[in-house]
Formats: structure tokens, sequence, C-alpha cells
């Protein structure tokens, strides 16, 4: 057997994901660095490339350069192309074009779509990828059509109308962050329809694949008796909670700063459209930097959430959140099993919650420091919004992504890196081979608190 051959196969699930993440991010590389891909005279280094690609592949959005002034028309579909390899996941695509081609799926391939979207079971995964394809894809061609239509009215031909809306459709179902206009969304600030369908096409894309195929399911099952799994209810609950707390503290910080001067309903729409889009969007429609500290901290915080397991997002995943919040609840009511809609959760997914979230503090807390090192004219809080923004591959910056030094360009890559790939699938690379425990010692307590 070939060595190389050899040696791929004796890679973890885990570690095969992120191998072919590289080989993605190279081979994206690759597409944004083809013949006619750069507007004549634009020249881009080669770091800040990688870059591009890297926050591409990893739907992030932030850039240290303005795409609407470096790609062409070509350009931006490549980094269409790129954004549904990242959205979409590197398994998703591999397998549905191994269907394709009429390859068979086996066991090694199964394990890697399971550890890709975070699934428990080698049952219905190919199924499962096939109705992710298929659910996001549809959104994105419908919010393409909606989008199209309506920028008619700003373009002057049908075709520059296609490829913004069909941009800002990809970019939006994606949580790409991405946008091919000028200063993200802000010229659509007082647009409330466009906003409206960003809004929906994100939500769609970060609250997880396999909410919106139960959601299809139920819609298309006449029988009386579906019952929605544990995950999705988990999920949406929280999802919706975030986004409602989310908008009420940012409309509340930002009443009498950046909002004071705007109508009630403009001040609404400016503070949910953030919350939304602060969970993995990454647009914007006001300049950010306006923001007083505090609202800053807090989406930084939202961002460090990020979005749903299984979805184009990023961040500790929503479900690590509300399982962290239960177990405290009723830990301070003296229970020791977590119980939510008639139904007890594993005490394993507490454990990975928790290691979750320990591991993202200590991460996030590592590159503030490098990056205070690296780049002493930041402030604090630019830096930390930077660094969440990164991990929660969420997109949005206090403008400081420019100004980045090569090796706070490397560490921000880093940060987007894992957060595509997932901080368990990192956890597991690092690990390596599980090993199953085959004694016990004496169990003996230990003081806490």
């Amino acid at each position: 057997m070939n060595p190389l051959i050899r040696n791929v196969r004796n890679l973890t699930p885990a570690q095969a994901i992120v191998s072919y993440y590289f080989l993605a991010i190279a081979f994206s590389v690759v597409l944004l660095n083809l013949p006619g891909v750069y507007q004549k005279g634009v020249h881009v280094a080669f770091i800040d490339s990688v870059f591009t690609t890297v926050s591409a592949v990893s739907v992030t959005g932030l850039s240290v350069i303005d795409i609407s002034e470096t790609y062409t028309t070509f350009g931006i579909v490549m980094l269409m192309v790129i954004l549904q390899l990242g959205g979409i996941g590197i398994m998703s695509l591999g397998t549905f074009i191994w269907l394709i081609v009429g390859k068979k799926i086996g066991l090694r391939e199964r394990q890697l779509i399971m550890i890709d979207h975070n699934q428990h079971s080698l049952s219905g995964v190919v199924n499962l990828i096939i109705e992710i394809i298929k659910i996001l894809l549809l959104i994105e061609l419908i919010g393409a059509i909606i989008l199209t239509l309506y920028f008619t009215q700003f373009y002057d031909t049908f075709s520059e109308a296609f490829i913004h809306g069909l941009f800002a459709s990809v970019s939006a179902t994606t949580n790409g962050g991405f946008s091919i206009t000028e200063n993200s969304m802000t010229q659509f600030h007082n647009d409330y329809f466009v906003q409206i369908i960003t809004m929906i096409l994100i939500i769609l894309g970060a609250i997880g694949f396999p909410v919106l195929i139960e959601i299809k399911a139920f819609l298309s099952n006449k029988k009386k008796d579906f019952r929605f799994s544990l995950f999705t209810k988990i999920t949406t609950v929280t999802f919706g909670i975030l986004l409602i707390v989310g908008t009420v503290v940012i409309l509340a910080l930002e009443m009498f700063n950046s909002l004071k001067d705007m109508s009630w309903h403009e001040a609404l729409f400016t503070a949910m459209f953030h919350s939304v889009s602060s969970r993995s969007g990454g647009l914007v429609t006001v300049d950010i930097t306006e923001f007083s500290q505090g609202t800053n901290i807090f989406m930084s915080a939202l961002m460090f959430i990020g979005a749903s397991p299984s979805s184009v997002g990023g961040g500790i995943r929503t479900t690590t959140f509300a399982i962290a919040i239960l177990f405290l609840i009723n830990f301070a009511r003296g229970k020791d099993e977590i119980q939510i809609f008639n139904r007890e959760i594993q005490l394993i997914d507490v454990f990975r919650s928790y290691a979750v979230i320990i591991l993202a503090i200590f991460m996030v807390l590592f590159a503030t420091i490098a990056l205070s090192i690296s780049e002493p004219t930041l402030s604090i809080t630019a830096i930390v919004f930077e660094i969440t923004s990164a991990f929660g591959t969420c997109g949005m910056s206090l403008g400081i992504t420019e100004d980045l030094s090569n090796f706070g360009k490397i560490l921000i890559m880093v940060l987007m890196f894992i957060g595509r790939v997932g901080l368990i699938s990192f956890l597991f690379t690092i690990g390596g081979r599980r090993i199953k425990t085959k004694y016990h010692f004496p169990k003996e307590r230990v003081i806490i608190g």
C-alpha cells in the first residue's frame, strides 16, 4: 500500500476532517488566484489572499481587503463557490459528489460525515447530507430570486441585480459575512424588507440543519403524533431566547447613545438585526464602532456562543450554552440530573459542554493576551471583539482587521479555522484515538467550592 494512503487511513476521523479542511483551504487559495479573479491593476499580498480564503472556507467574513474593489464578477463567483464549500461542509459536498458518480459510501466516509456534522450515530448520515444540500440550495435559490427582483430598482441592468441578489443570498444563508456592497449593508439601514429577508436567511443557516429537516418532516407529515427531537426543542428555544435578549439588551444599551436620534422602528430594527447577525451572520447596517463598549462586549458574548451545532456557524454553539445553564439551574436546586421537555440529558453531554466552554475560554484568553502583545496600539475591547468574531465565525469587526500584523492575521486565521471545524473535532484531533479505560480505581470525594 502507498505510504501516503496508509498514513491517511491511520488518521482518526477527527484528524481526517481537519486535514480535509486544510486541503479545502489550499484548493480555495488556487481558486482565488486564478487569472481574471482580480480587477485590473489590483495586487493582493499572498498572506491577505490566504486570510480571505480561510475566512471564506470558515464562512466568517473577516477581511483585510475591500471585496467590491478587489474582485471581478468571476472572482465574486469563485468566492461564492468557496462559501458554499465552507457552509455546506467538506464531507457533505464530497458525499454528494460520490453519490453522483455512483461511489459506495463506506463506513470510513460515514464516520467522517458523523464527525463533521456532530452526529451521535452512523445511521442515516447519507440521507442527512442529501437533505442538507437540498434544503440549503432551495433556501439560497428562493432568497436569490426575491433579492434579485427587489434589487432591479437599484441597479441599471438585471445582471448587476442578479449577481448582488445571488451573492447576498449565499452570504447570508451560509452566514459568510461578506458583502459586495460598500460598508456591508449600511445602505439598507432604512430598508426593512432587505433586512427582514437577510435576517431570515441568516437564521435558517445558523439554527442547524437537523432542525430544518425536522421542520420539513413536520410540515409534510399528515400524522398528528409527530414529535420534535430534544435537540430541536432546545436549539429553537435557546436560539429564540438569545435573539430576543440580544435585541432588548442592545436596544437598552444604545437607546441614549447611537440609537438616540433614530425613530422607534429604526432603533428596533437596528438592535434586532445586530442581535441576529452577531450570532454568526457578520453583516451590519450601521457603523458598529459607534456602539458603546458595553454593547461591543455584550455582542462579543453573543459571538462567543455562536450558532447551533450542525449549522454553518461557529462558537461554542447554542446547545452547549443551554446545557451549561440548565446544569447550573438544576444544580442550584439540588438536582443531579438535567430534566427538560420530559426528557433527561445524558451526563456525557454535560461533560462535553463544559469541556468545550473551558477550552474556548482558555483559547480566547490566550489569543487576547497574544494579540494585545503583538498589536499594542489596539484597544482591548477591539481585540476581544475581533477574537470572538473569528472564533464564532461571525465576521464583525471594529475596523482593526486591516491593521493587524502578519502574526495577528495568522492568529485570527487559526481561530476562524477552529471555529469552523468545531472545538470537539479540534480537541479529538489533538488527543488522537480514544482510549477505553480497562480498569477503575476506588472512587473518593473531593472538596469543591
